[in-house]
């Protein structure tokens, strides 16, 4: 029985065309979901690919498989990450990191050049099979199987012209007839049906391919990528680099030919597996959580590492730690916009919004597209007072091109939240019409994952203003099919519809907006307001009285509850009201003005005149409470309180 020998590389090429051709379909799918246009990542991420001369970018690209390579060979340091400085730049030819890449590429090239022409050399005929040679020349033995020369012995088949054997017939190498005879005595397979090993050499071109292929996305070779060392990739090369290292010992194995080499071998192997082992325990316990897999990376990535640990730290609400974290992260790195607007966000969130907007604008000024920072810098702005530099920050936030982004779904976000509150602040202001254009811009550029309810409901609060009440009804019914338990919008529609006399359903939505949440004073306060318009005065103070128990921190809340009280003839209640509003805003004019008609009224006529004078101190041309005070004057006279006209 005859066979044909197969090019020994073949069936490896044929493996390395199949894993190359994946590659491509996998990179070009990959390519299609990102629009066809190569990734956007910040300099910081990769910085060889921001720089600006060629003789950095090469020489730094060409050392980062190395690099790879090395992490591979001996893990001694890892990091989560390794962006922005953690591997320093290559920008000449004396940096001594580019002998490591020289000798790489020679100790790859040479693996390469010996696995292929190995597999292809007509010499490649002896096989390691389970560590055992075949040898041509009859003068070993194969899986047990004996040579035997052809003797007087054998029978010749006279017509076939070959000796007939229990074996198989073969040639060797020098063109002459080769059998494997088994025993007699002893049943052996056939030797098509041994499980063999590949050669070596082939072994060696597939785990190079193994080793390379997947790693080649990574290279910067077609495309710049937002890293610069990801040990993720060397999931699939690290297979490859297994297989190397097992066929080397292998091969040492089979050409060790005495016991104590081979021990000498054998203990060794055991000692790296074990130092292997161990060093895996321990990475391990770097990723039982995130707290500590940052803090094993700040020793190669500081500024990354703390900046990371800060997110970790302020989730867990330990707010001052954080805050120093992200302090360290700066101190490595001054201009990373993240970690600027993070620190900004803390501070922002712990009432320090004069720090926060600092950092904030420092944010701005190190990444001018970061719309986030835009819409925390206005929001502080309009709470500040400075309506009109806040709706130049919104305007501005609206402005930036969709183009180049480092996460374009949450820009487009930020975007539509500034036009958002660039229209509540000109609703406010009473420029309607405008805010309305304004809605409509952030309608028309909000993604799908923003929650639209709120500006719609905002949206039909312009139209109500306008009086154009069907328009206004439309989009408080989209804002409640977007949300259906959204708060403002049962209140806002409730209202619309008492307006238009359907009392009953607008007493349903009111009624429902305090069973979504029971514990909010502001819906209280709103169903009071409905109550009082349909004069059930004892409800409406009822509701008057829960809206300010629950919000009694809420000016809003506890000043238009004092003024539902005053509606519904409960003076008592409603100086109570007023006073707690007052001294929550004691620099607040109409909240003075009002309690000291509330005392008027209640005939506590020295604490009325003291409040009148203080809103009048706060705002002097106010002509309601100069007439109040006039009237008051004119009661103290009478009674005797006061012999003078005031000034």
């Amino acid at each position: 029985e005859h066979f044909t020998q197969v090019p020994g590389n073949t069936t490896v090429l044929l493996s390395l065309s199949v894993l190359i051709s994946w590659g491509v379909l996998l990179l070009a799918a990959r390519l299609y979901w990102m629009g066809n246009k190569p990734p956007n990542f910040s300099n910081s991420d990769n910085p060889a690919a921001d720089s600006p001369h060629l003789l950095t970018r090469t020489l730094t690209f060409l050392y980062l498989p190395a690099a790879n390579a090395w992490l591979l060979l001996c893990p001694v340091q890892l990091s989560f990450d390794w962006s922005m400085d953690a591997l320093p730049l290559i920008k000449t030819f004396a940096d001594w990191r580019n002998l490591h890449t020289v000798a790489f590429y020679a100790g790859f090239t040479l693996l390469a050049w010996y696995g292929l022409r190995s597999s292809s050399s007509p010499d490649s005929k002896a096989k390691e099979t389970n560590g055992k040679a075949h040898l041509a020349n009859g003068k070993a033995l194969t899986n047990g199987h004996s040579y035997h020369p052809p003797d007087g012995n054998h029978n010749i088949n006279s017509e076939q012209g070959s000796p007939k054997t229990n074996g198989k017939t073969t040639l060797n190498r020098n063109g002459f007839t080769k059998t494997y005879q088994c025993s007699p005595r002893t049943t052996h397979p056939s030797l098509s049906s041994l499980a063999t090993l590949p050669s070596t050499e082939n072994v060696v071109v597939f785990s190079l391919g193994l080793l390379s292929l997947p790693f080649l996305p990574a290279t910067n070779l077609f495309f710049y990528v937002g890293f610069v060392v990801a040990e993720r990739l060397l999931y699939i090369p690290s297979m490859g680099f297994c297989l190397l290292v097992a066929v080397g010992i292998r091969a040492l194995y089979v050409r060790l030919r005495t016991r104590g080499p081979r021990v000498v071998l054998l203990g060794l192997c055991a000692g790296l597996v074990l130092l292997y082992g161990i060093k895996t325990v321990l990475r391990n316990r770097d990723w039982s959580n995130e707290e500590m897999l940052y803090k094993s990376g700040i020793s190669v990535n500081p500024a990354k590492a703390w900046g990371n640990l800060g997110n970790v730290l302020k989730n867990q609400g330990k707010m001052a730690e954080a805050e120093r974290a992200y302090r360290n992260a700066l101190y490595y790195r001054g201009n990373m916009a993240d970690m600027l607007y993070n620190l900004g966000l803390l501070l922002q969130e712990n009432h320090r919004p004069s720090e926060a907007l600092h950092y904030y604008k420092l944010a701005i000024g190190s990444r001018p597209t970061l719309a986030s920072a835009y819409l925390n810098t206005g929001i502080i702005l309009m709470n500040q007072g400075g309506m009109e530099e806040a709706k130049r920050t919104f305007v501005t936030c609206a402005e930036i091109p969709d183009e180049n982004l480092k996460d374009p779904h949450a820009h487009k976000s930020s975007v539509t939240s500034c036009l958002y509150n660039l229209g509540k602040l000109l609703h406010e202001q009473g420029l309607q019409e405008d805010a309305l254009s304004v809605y409509k811009e952030a309608v028309q550029k909000m993604p799908k994952q923003f929650a639209p309810q709120s500006l719609y409901n905002m949206m039909g609060e312009a139209y109500m203003r306008l009086n154009r009440l069907e328009e206004a009804g439309h989009w408080y019914r989209e804002s409640l099919r977007a949300k259906p338990d959204h708060i403002p919008a049962h209140l806002t529609y409730g209202k619309l519809l008492s307006i238009i006399g359907q009392k009953t359903e607008a007493e349903g939505y009111y009624r429902r907006a305090i069973q979504l949440d029971p514990s909010k004073g502001n819906c209280y306060m709103h169903y009071g307001q409905f109550l009082l318009e349909q004069s059930r005065l004892a409800e409406a103070a009822e509701m008057a009285e829960r809206a300010a128990d629950l919000d009694s921190s809420e000016f809003d809340v506890v000043f238009s509850a004092a003024h539902m009280l005053r509606q519904a003839s409960l003076n008592k209640a409603a100086e109570r009201h007023y006073e707690r509003a007052a001294n929550l805003r004691p620099d607040y004019p109409a909240a003075l003005m009002n309690l000291g008609a509330i005392l008027h009224l209640n005939g506590r006529l020295p604490e009325a005149e003291t409040n009148y004078l203080r809103a009048l101190q706060l705002k002097p041309d106010d002509v309601i409470t100069q007439s109040n005070l006039r009237k008051l004057w004119n009661i103290m006279e009478r009674q005797g309180l006061r012999t003078t006209q005031g000034p």
